[in-house]
């Protein structure tokens, strides 16, 4: 009779985890899409930045280990971004891009967040309209 070998999580599985729920949380105090599109961004910017350190580093190993902690704060920026759609509309582009990151290479997605994440990061009001122009007194 053969023994089955125990399943353990990769080293990654636990701070993915952490982090997902801290998406989860940040949605839970109130913030605003705008305020969730830029915690997503924060995420995704950190992972370009990684992913491009790993193009840039020529030991292999230490090139994977780059892409993979890459690929874990995409992965974070997922529920994260599905919050801020779900409270607006405008950010329904950066949650189906960030839901491919499955399937389809970071390298691929990186220009289109890269276009999403800008918009988020220049959004200074967020879902507030900007202050009036004209003074408000008599």
């Amino acid at each position: 009779m053969r023994r089955r070998a125990a399943v353990r999580p990769t080293r990654w599985a636990a701070p993915v985890l952490a982090l997902m729920a801290s998406g989860v949380a940040l949605s839970a105090c109130g913030a605003s899409a705008g305020d969730l599109a830029r915690a997503s961004c924060a995420h995704v910017n950190a992972s370009i930045a990684l992913y491009q350190r790993a193009a840039r580093t020529p030991e292999p190993s230490t090139a994977a280990e780059l892409r993979d902690k890459a690929y874990i704060d995409l992965l974070s920026a997922i529920p994260i971004a599905a919050q801020a759609a779900y409270h607006d509309i405008q950010w329904e582009s950066l949650s189906a891009t960030l839901s491919e990151a499955n399937r389809v290479p970071e390298s691929t997605l990186i220009p289109s967040l890269r276009a999403q994440c800008a918009t988020a990061d220049a959004s200074v009001f967020g879902q507030q309209p900007p202050p009036s122009s004209s003074p408000s007194g008599g």
